[in-house]
């Protein structure tokens, strides 16, 4: 395939540069996929949308189209495919690791600290644009029950918080408290359900993203983070706080929030990127024997494995998307995006 097409880029002052790209041509062992969906993630927001503060892993290329959440089907391919092929409905796993380290053999490639690793809307083109070049390895099998909306949030949003909940394990004697319920936190509140939480409870400071978490229904208990709000989490779990807990706020009054309103031996996962958090390490975490737990991102087998279970589950991604944007749009989708009013955003080039 042969011709021009425009994408997407972020120059980093808070606004959407469109430019001329040639339509790619795959090599051995690439596909070239016609993006169908594309959504906007809030490490896209924070690290170039509004400038370019990212560092390293998380350094963007001036001019790199943009979209690191990109699904669609492959409509051409280069030599050597083992396992995909022309028609297929595929998510672009949004790390491109070198596969040859001990991380990316473990199918992290989100860890690959290699010269070699690129990831997709920040060192090389991404999914706003009509098509993507995308390596073969980096693809998931995206099933007929779930769209491609479904398809584009799986990698960084639903992935990320799967990783972190099989992290912590969620059982059915768990009361599970998720702290920011921007769409990771609604993801975080839509799976633990499904993984058999036996209580829900959700914090948020935003009162458009209060309102949107209590009209999905997706919890027992919706809070407003204030100074009431632990009293409110040990009130409705018999003042012992919850078994499990999900920073996804990336603030620190929000991770102090997930530490303190867990229970002694309780298990807490930080999920949110960026800033601080002070805490009192005896009677925070000692004291109360908890732990705290990191995850970034998800591997490409747990990934699969979670495409599974949203068929299994009847759970849609797509039921977060509050806002839809052609690609033309593109700098209204981003601006919606950044001023937090909204759940997800998501960049939609041919309707289902």
């Amino acid at each position: 395939m042969e011709g021009k097409m425009i994408g997407a880029t972020l120059p980093g002052n808070s606004t959407v540069e469109f430019k001329e790209f040639d339509i790619p041509k795959p090599g051995h062992g690439q596909v070239l996929v016609k993006t169908m969906a594309s959504t906007i993630c809030g490490s896209d927001i924070r690290c170039i949308y509004r400038e370019h503060t990212g560092k390293g892993a998380e350094g963007y290329i001036d001019g790199t189209i943009a979209g690191h959440e990109p699904c669609g089907i492959i409509v051409e391919e280069g030599e050597g495919l083992r396992r995909f092929k022309k028609g297929d409905r595929v998510i672009v796993y949004h790390i491109s690791g070198c596969g040859l380290c001990y991380d990316c053999r473990r199918g992290y490639a989100i860890s690959c600290t290699s010269e070699h690793r690129q990831a997709y809307g920040w060192q090389r083109n991404g999914g706003m644009a009509p098509y993507i070049l995308a390596e073969e390895k980096d693809l998931i099998p995206l099933p007929d029950e779930l769209t491609y909306v479904d398809g584009a949030q799986v990698a960084c949003g639903f992935g990320t918080v799967y990783e972190a909940l099989e992290k912590i394990g969620i059982g059915g004697d768990d009361t599970v408290l998720v702290v920011g319920l921007g769409p990771v936190g609604l993801a975080t509140l839509q799976l633990a359900r499904a993984m058999g939480a036996d209580k829900l409870i959700g914090v948020e400071y935003d009162d458009s993203r209060l309102k949107l978490a209590q009209d999905l229904g997706l919890a027992d208990y919706v809070f407003k983070s204030d100074d009431e709000a632990l009293g409110k989490i040990l009130s409705v779990t018999g003042g012992k706080g919850a078994e499990k807990a999900v920073d996804c706020s990336a603030n620190d009054q929000g991770r102090q929030l997930a530490i303190r309103g867990t229970k002694s031996y309780g298990k807490i996962a930080f999920v949110g990127e960026g800033n601080t958090c002070t805490f009192n390490p005896s009677p925070d975490i000692i004291h109360g024997q908890k732990t705290i737990y990191g995850s970034w991102v998800t591997s490409l087998w747990r990934m699969e494995d979670l495409v599974d279970k949203l068929v299994r589950w009847h759970i849609h991604p797509e039921d977060l998307v509050t806002d839809r944007f052609p690609l033309e749009k593109a700098g209204d989708a981003y601006a919606l995006m950044a001023s937090g009013k909204c759940g997800k955003v998501a960049v939609v080039f041919d309707e289902e």
